[in-house]
């Protein structure tokens, strides 16, 4: 028998992050005397591996340098963890339906930009980690939109594409899921906006946590 499983974004879908990410984002340009750019081409880039993200940020330099930066990044968030400042909390009615998936038999999962770090931090945080059977993260992975997050994911629970459902605030998740022939939900609190969702291809799209849950459907 095929699982049915759920993968969810971490940043946008799960967890409002935006000013922790714009924070450290803001830092690691300064920290090489550049403009930082701003927070909506920021939150345009969340969900992508860093050095992805920093090409798309700023184009007209090279690979090495968006290495650099992305390690400037990374530096910058750990000091806003040793700060006590970084800020991550579930959006509304997510906990509650974290739990309310897992009890009604989904097998559960995250494919997220964040390291394996800052994942297990984020959901130990939040008191939701032993819910997911599967964390995929950037640390192991190409980059969104490619499907080798949601393939490994598949492959740990024992899902198929037919059974799995992808959920996520940006066009890179929809790609994502769809590329590796999962259902794919669109959440519109997150950083990109909703209509982009479904011109990607979102097969549905929920504006709250309880709307998400209907489409999601029994196991």
């Amino acid at each position: 028998m095929t699982n049915k499983l759920v993968v969810f974004d971490c940043d946008g879908t799960l967890v409002d992050s935006q000013h922790s990410i714009c924070t450290a984002m803001v830092r690691a340009f300064e920290e090489v005397k550049l403009i930082p750019p701003e927070r909506l081409a920021i939150l345009s880039a969340v969900g992508l591996s860093l050095p992805i993200a920093m090409a798309r940020l700023l184009p007209e330099a090279d690979s090495d340098f968006h290495d650099h930066l992305a390690d400037c990044y990374k530096r910058a968030f750990h000091a806003l963890r040793r700060e006590n400042a970084v800020s991550e909390p579930l959006y509304p009615g997510m906990a509650d339906l974290v739990r309310e998936l897992d009890g009604a038999g989904w097998l559960l999962g995250v494919a997220t930009g964040k390291s394996d770090r800052g994942l297990h931090l984020c959901l130990t945080h939040h008191g939701i980690l032993d819910r997911f059977v599967t964390l995929q993260t950037a640390d192991r992975h190409p980059s969104k939109p490619h499907p080798s997050m949601l393939h490994t994911a598949m492959a740990e629970a024992g899902a198929a594409p037919e059974t799995t459902v992808m959920i996520g605030d940006t066009s890179f998740d929809i790609d994502m899921g769809l590329a590796a022939g999962a259902r794919t939900i669109g959440v519109g609190w997150g950083y990109h906006p909703p209509d982009d969702l479904l011109v990607a291809g979102a097969h549905a799209l929920a504006m709250d946590s309880l709307e998400l849950r209907g489409h999601i459907g029994p196991p």
